[in-house]
């Protein structure tokens, strides 16, 4: 009997799960995984909430899961007695999301594979492991370029009144919220990274406007100067990226790598086409 393989790609917003038998592919959603703000009790009943309804535990021979979180030792724990204990069976594996990203974008070829989401990561990989990461240091510090990065760029000028009239009337229109709202959800309640993301589609939905563009360059040149530039492989292999914002703007992406003297490669909205490939 062929083993029944279940792939995991999880981010802070959701998580993409693809259920692959001989002659069987089932892709299912769920809710993001970060076990930054999820005890395992938590992962646990999320998983029997939302998972286990359209996929049975017991026909899932191993599980292949790439999250956000994992490269803390405690965080991996964590997710492995999680779905240890929801997929009791199961042969569990756990990376980090940006070994998921390096598989699905390089295969086996060398190359630096970046993730532009909700968070931000990258990597040099040589074609079989990472061989340097650039440090992550999650959105209250780092995670520059990234959805949450951006969005709280947007949340600044919004606040600081430094939008003009035309963008602060769409930005009311869109959100309908108030300055004390935003800092109540950025400040007192849970997921702040997940919510300041959330504001990155106003980014997108006024593109060609000067302060947006400015806000999307000086966002993802950060990431370019902070973490692309750091690799001196940057010059020699192509630049990859994954992610809802590197999709996004891969136009900006282009143009800013070309700027650098860099090679772009694969830009791709999301990993789990590549890492079905790479798992089959």
């Amino acid at each position: 009997m062929p083993l029944i393989k279940l792939i995991a790609d999880s981010g802070s917003t959701k998580t993409e799960w693809c259920l692959l038998g001989k002659r069987q592919k089932k892709t299912v959603l769920t809710a993001g995984i970060s076990p930054y703000f999820l005890s395992t009790s938590q992962i646990i009943g999320l998983l029997n909430e939302q998972l286990t309804s359209q996929i049975n535990p017991l026909t899932v021979d191993e599980i292949h899961y790439y999250g956000t979180g994992t490269k803390n030792p405690d965080n991996r724990t964590s997710l492995r007695k999680a779905l240890k204990a929801v997929f009791p069976s199961a042969k569990v594996q756990v990376e980090t999301d940006i070994l998921g990203a390096a598989r699905a974008l390089c295969k086996k070829e060398k190359g630096i594979a970046c993730i532009l989401g909700t968070g931000s990561n990258s990597c040099y990989y040589n074609g079989s492991k990472i061989a340097r990461n650039s440090p992550g240091l999650g959105y209250v510090l780092g995670d520059e370029g990234s959805g949450a990065s951006l969005g709280k760029k947007v949340i600044q000028y919004y606040l600081y009144n430094t939008f003009d009239e035309e963008l602060r009337a769409r930005f009311d229109a869109k959100y309908v919220t108030t300055p004390q709202e935003i800092l109540d959800n950025v400040y007192k309640k849970p997921l702040p990274n997940r919510y300041l993301a959330s504001f990155a589609l106003f980014l997108a939905e006024n593109r060609g406007h000067y302060m947006i563009e400015n806000i999307i360059e000086d966002g993802l040149n950060d990431f370019f100067f902070q973490h692309v530039c750091k690799y001196g492989e940057s010059w020699k292999y192509p630049i990859h990226f994954v992610g809802s914002i590197a999709h996004g703007f891969q136009d900006v992406i282009r143009d800013m790598a070309a700027s650098y003297g860099l090679e772009t490669g694969s830009i791709l909205q999301a990993p789990m086409d590549g890492l079905v490939a790479f798992h089959r």
